[in-house]
């Protein structure tokens, strides 16, 4: 299991406002700062639950190095997630729909952010 995942990211301003806008229709409300100390980086943190796994950290991205998948609750919040990120600036890879390659009852949508990650939100009915 994960604890936490850091993004790096070109410009704090863009993808702060970014995930703002897409990642609160998958429950994740919480944000937080960290303002770096000893040659730690400032980071930018996403969570939910009392919680704070997604970070961003502001540096030179490498967008081949990551694939982020977050967990959907239901079909129509993948489509919800898929909405909210084309309209944050997102560019679509695939729509949701099922990923019958992996399963039938498997179903996601896949963007990439705006330094190129590739981001999917997943609905997996056997896993709710």
């Amino acid at each position: 299991m994960l604890d936490h995942i850091f993004l790096t990211v070109h410009e704090f301003r863009r993808s702060i406002a970014f995930y703002e806008a897409v990642l609160p229709v998958l429950g994740i409300t919480v944000r937080h700062d960290y303002d770096g100390a000893d040659g730690h980086p400032d980071l930018k943190g996403f969570g939910a639950n009392g919680r704070i796994f997604f970070w961003l950290r502001q540096g030179n991205p490498a967008p081949g190095a990551v694939h982020v998948g977050f967990v959907a609750n239901s079909e129509t919040e993948v489509q919800a997630a898929h909405a909210a990120a084309l309209a944050a600036g997102a560019q679509d890879l695939h729509g949701p729909g099922p990923q019958l390659h992996y399963d039938p009852r498997y179903y996601a949508a896949q963007v990439r952010d705006p330094d190129g990650y590739s981001l999917e939100f997943v609905y997996k009915d056997w896993q709710h």
